[in-house]
């Protein structure tokens, strides 16, 4: 159909919402890929995937932590990332490989769906293709992730469109921040709803790129999906740095990976001319960046544990079948052990959201101790990658 045809307004209603953890019902999804993943499976109403805690919605699912399937295929069950200086970006998922799209094309593989990027710089007029692509999709029924729209460049859920495409409706994980959302409007709020999808003009400055949802196509097994996974989850781990050669982009360079990272992580814990009590501004900042990563390191290993344990029952094995389920669980349990020890990294800031913990960071005897905290939590890592690499094999 072309654009003259389609009409002014469309919208696809009750896409979920998506946003960082405001309590409620469902559990914590903070890592925003998988998360919006999952908002865009259950639009779909793709029947094999559910929520343990809303059976009643789909009672016929075969994988009942939709959140963690999709956090351990996209390998952000095992990801982390420190680059030298303090760089706000390491809990970026598009860092854990060579190849940025990897996670996206994990999970794509993983639910059997077609999928597309729509990049800048492919013809003389880009805002004309990336509304063109958009407001197809949205013709189909389909949504859109938008990478950027509102705030970084993270996916968002582009869910409708409006005055011919000048507007994007849908959800970002950033549309309640002030420091992203100056000029955004909103819908009204549905039933039951805390907020509306965003409503944003001028949007394409600040869209990266588009990532359009294809057609459905055969997916692999249960089984080959999980054993997929945990490969793909030990290359993330056991890469020490994914763009080694001296000419890597910046943004990648002395980037370090995967059990290589929490040693980086904690040499900079240790810095004591970096960490000055009289410098609240960059006190404050380092100890953002360091709370981001205990932060991401909680939720993907506690997940990536609930994966494993998913892992168990799609493994060969079982009642009168010989299998791998001990390896699969001793790793889980590491992971979960990892989501513990970073509890404790909370505490000995004053826990969890303490407004004061900054101020801790500048005491040299609490950060001795938060580094061995991170350097106990590598050796869980490690033993996990042991024990998932015992599992394939």
């Amino acid at each position: 159909m072309a654009m003259s045809e389609c009409p002014v307004r469309c919208v696809l209603e009750g896409v979920p919402r998506v946003h960082f953890f405001e309590g409620g019902r469902r559990c914590p999804e903070d890592i925003i890929l998988p998360s919006v993943m999952r908002a865009v499976l259950e639009y779909l109403g793709e029947p094999d995937y559910g929520c343990r805690h809303c059976l009643a919605q789909n009672p016929e699912a075969k994988v009942l932590c939709t959140y963690s399937f999709l956090v351990g295929v996209s390998g952000a069950a095992a990801y982390l990332s420190w680059k030298e200086g303090w760089q706000g970006d390491n809990v970026a998922l598009f860092y854990m490989s060579a190849d940025p799209a990897a996670p996206e094309r994990h999970v794509f593989e993983a639910i059997g769906y077609e999928h597309e990027w729509v990049a800048k710089g492919q013809g003389p007029d880009d805002e004309a293709l990336f509304r063109e692509r958009i407001v197809g999709s949205i013709g189909r029924g389909m949504p859109v992730l938008g990478y950027g729209v509102i705030g970084p460049p993270e996916p968002s859920i582009i869910a409708g469109y409006d005055e011919g495409g000048d507007v994007l409706i849908g959800w970002s994980f950033f549309q309640g921040a002030p420091e992203f959302n100056a000029g955004v409007e909103f819908e009204p709020a549905g039933e039951g709803q805390a907020a509306g999808y965003f409503r944003k003009r001028d949007w394409f400055k600040d869209t990266e790129c588009l990532l359009i949802v294809g057609d459905k196509v055969a997916k692999p097994s249960l089984e080959e999906t999980c054993r997929t996974a945990l490969d793909w989850m030990l290359q993330v781990s056991r890469t020490p740095m994914v763009r080694p050669e001296p000419d890597a982009p910046e943004w990648y360079r002395q980037r370090h990976n995967g059990l290589a990272a929490y040693e980086a992580w904690a040499d900079h814990l240790l810095r004591d001319n970096e960490w000055r009590a009289d410098d609240e501004a960059v006190l404050r900042a380092h100890h953002r960046i360091h709370d981001d990563a205990v932060g991401n390191l909680v939720e993907a290993r506690w997940y990536g544990s609930v994966f494993l344990a998913q892992v168990v029952e799609s493994f060969a094995g079982g009642p009168g079948k010989r299998g791998t389920q001990a390896e699969v669980l001793h790793a889980a349990a590491c992971y979960a052990a990892e989501h513990d020890l970073m509890w404790e990294a909370w505490e000995l800031t004053g826990g969890i959201g303490s407004p004061e913990a900054y101020r801790h960071m500048a005491d040299p005897g609490v950060r001795r101790a938060i580094a061995d905290v991170v350097r106990r939590a590598r050796e869980q890592d490690a033993r996990a990658v042991e024990h998932i690499g015992r599992a394939l094999a």
